[in-house]
């Protein structure tokens, strides 16, 4: 179907209006009676790398209001809320909402020099910030008795070895002892991976002092220079933040189209602490955000829902919240959920959800395997070949799955390899990450490939549009309880690691 320019021009401005009378109103439903039924040729024709990009470096401009990132409840995640939220009010064509809760923010880094020779550290989850430069003292066995701790560790660095019990427990001893801070080295050569003191505080044994982790190679030359005699001075600087933050979902619903038979495609907007996360998931959030403002032009026969969540870094938090808070009854009505999470990663390939559960062997509620049929058709149209990715919930479609809505979706590559194949198929570079920014400060805009952003947008056009006309092939079972949702189970920490996670198979 073609759209003639005068339409567009028409139709984009009465779905722009800033008001509207009762006269109006009622004209513009004789208008919407009056659009073409929305088609995947219509929408995708819409799709251009102009109005992507567009939005790219609003995105960028407003991590730049927090220090180069978008994590939730910053500025620049809050400025990014806003923007979406904003745009859509004004089409008229949907109605939005924020859902608002509070959750618990906590993120930081360290780093540790002795006599100014930087040492190799990573930062525990929940350890406060500070700046300490002192005397180095072992402390005796693992740190895990308050008689462990000399009192010649007052006002000096305490250096204790992993083992037994808690990082938690260490450090809030190290404090009750009056501990300047801490540092834990491994009980192995290797690096202390995935640190957390387990609690925000722990007033029953004492206060946290800044700490970071080091190797157990590191550590030996450290102890071994103490054993020798020398007295060491270790320089300890920890950029901290745990603070509970409010945040917020934006979920957009069509007024018009069948509110029993909900279409419903998301992507998250927050980004890591560490970067401004332009491909992840500003690509994703972005390609549905232009659909949803682009969809005015039409009508739908099934309503069509955009959920843009928050908080997915730290565990899926929006995602799960909405799940978990949807009556039974509303979750009955969401026939499907479409997940658009990193669609332009720069060493990019065609991974498609693999709702059959044919390559791993996970299968989706029934309906998934249409949805990965649907997306692996569009590719084979464009004569591009498209590869399964596994289909793990590590991801918003995540809490999707666990109450038997199904899903699908795209994704173009985080920290995996590409291989020499899919090097063949899609060009790049064999042997590399397909995003080599992936969760860093440079994926911004340098780090889109819009090429494939491009045709991603397009097939998520097809997808919302195809199933917006028709849910042939979906079928319509009960949902399952919501007291089934994996992701609410997991503690504040495990959770951190349940998120932008996908395995991938090229053949």
């Amino acid at each position: 179907m073609k759209l003639s320019t005068s339409f567009i021009a028409v139709a984009l401005a009465f779905s722009s209006a800033a008001s509207a009378s009762a006269s109006e109103v009622q004209e513009r439903g004789i208008l919407d009676n009056l659009k073409p039924l929305v088609s995947s040729t219509g929408l995708q024709l819409l799709t251009t790398k102009l109005t992507l990009l567009a939005h790219a470096r609003q995105f960028l401009k407003f991590s730049q209001l927090s220090d180069g990132t978008r994590a939730f409840g910053s500025k620049g995640h809050n400025a990014t809320v806003n923007y979406i939220k904003t745009l859509l009010d004004a089409t008229r064509y949907y109605d939005t909402e924020l859902q608002t809760f509070p959750y618990l923010f906590s993120s930081g880094e360290a780093t540790f020099a002795v006599d100014n020779s930087a040492v190799e550290s990573q930062w525990f989850t929940y350890g406060p910030a500070g700046d300490i430069t002192a005397q180095i003292v072992p402390v005796a066995n693992l740190g895990c008795d308050a008689a462990d701790y000399p009192a010649e560790v007052e006002g000096k660095i305490a250096f204790i070895s992993r083992g037994t019990c808690e990082f938690g427990l260490k450090v809030a001893l190290a404090g009750a002892a009056k501990a300047a801070g801490a540092i834990i080295y491994n009980n192995q050569p290797a690096a202390v991976n995935g640190g957390t003191l387990g609690a925000p505080e722990r007033p029953e044994v004492g206060p946290y002092v800044p700490v970071a982790s080091i190797s157990g190679d590191s550590a030996k030359t450290i102890l071994d220079q103490i054993a020798a005699g020398a007295t060491l001075t270790g320089a300890l600087h920890v950029d901290a933040t745990t603070e509970t933050r409010y945040t917020s979902n934006v979920i957009a619903t069509t007024k018009g189209g069948d509110k029993n038979n909900i279409v419903f495609a998301g992507g998250h907007t927050d980004s890591v602490p560490a970067g401004p996360g332009i491909n992840d998931d500003g690509s994703g959030t972005i390609t549905i955000l232009d659909i949803a403002l682009r969809l005015p032009l039409f009508k739908v026969n099934n309503a069509v829902r955009f959920g843009f969540w928050t908080a997915e870094e730290f565990g899926l938090v929006g995602s799960e919240h909405y799940v978990t808070s949807l009556p039974a009854e509303e979750a009955q009505k969401i026939a499907l959920y479409l997940n658009f999470d990193m669609v332009a990663s720069p060493n990019y390939g065609y991974f498609i959800y693999d709702g059959d559960g044919s390559a791993f062997n996970l299968t989706g509620p029934a309906g998934s395997d249409h949805i990965e049929k649907t997306f692996e058709d569009f590719f084979k149209s464009k004569k591009v070949i498209s590869a399964p990715t596994e289909f793990s919930g590590r991801s918003d479609y995540g809490p999707f799955l666990d109450v038997g809505i199904p899903a699908g979706g795209l994704f173009t590559g985080a920290e995996g390899k590409k291989t020499a194949e899919e090097a063949k198929w899609w060009g790049g570079e064999a042997g590399v990450d397909y995003d080599i920014c992936y969760h860093k400060k440079c994926d911004d805009l340098s780090n889109l490939n819009t090429e494939a952003w491009v045709l991603n947008s397009k097939a998520a056009a097809h997808s919302i549009a195809t199933y917006a006309r028709s849910l042939n092939g979906i079928p319509r079972t009960k949902k399952a309880s919501v007291a089934n949702n994996r992701v609410a189970a997991l503690s504040y920490d495990d959770r951190r690691h349940y998120s932008c996670g996908h395995k991938i198979e090229s053949s």
